[in-house]
């Protein structure tokens, strides 16, 4: 991963998401067109938290988001999405 030049306005997180699964559990590959997005990843850049929003996100932090979460962005051939703190539903 390139070392990302920018700031994150605040409010908002840039995440990484996780790889799709390319197989099931018991061995069958599941085709790209078949693969549902990763609905988690890591957060890359945070923007400062907003005066009503209670957790505080991190760099490196693990995190849960919602089906239609964030703006998909490319950058430097590596995908991200740009997502708001309050679509953040879980830290791992």
């Amino acid at each position: 991963m390139a070392k990302l030049n920018g700031k994150v306005i605040a409010g908002k997180v840039l995440v990484r998401p996780s790889e799709a699964e390319a197989k099931t559990a018991g061995g069958i590959y599941i085709p790209d067109s078949a693969q549902d997005a990763p609905l988690h990843g890591t957060v890359v850049l945070t923007g400062v938290a907003l005066k009503d929003q209670n957790v505080e996100v991190k760099e490196g932090d693990k995190v849960m988001y919602g089906k239609y979460a964030g703006t998909e962005l490319v950058i430097d051939g590596e995908k991200y999405l740009l997502i708001a703190h309050s679509d953040i539903l879980y830290i791992f």
